[in-house]
């Protein structure tokens, strides 16, 4: 294994990212958009149960 200077490799990482486009970053906002939407369900439907006392 050759060793490459933090500059180079940092090159070659932002030369990647360039070319992968903004697929992790849309699949972190739907997964986050789920999440939430799931969230926000269980709360708001949570005070509607029903309390048989």
């Amino acid at each position: 294994m050759e060793h490459s200077p933090a500059a180079a490799w940092l090159a070659q990482a932002a030369g990647a990212a360039e070319q992968q486009g903004a697929g992790n970053l849309l699949r972190v906002v739907l997964i986050v958009m789920v999440v939430g939407g799931v969230l926000t369900a269980w709360l708001l439907l949570r005070g509607y149960k029903n309390k048989d006392d």
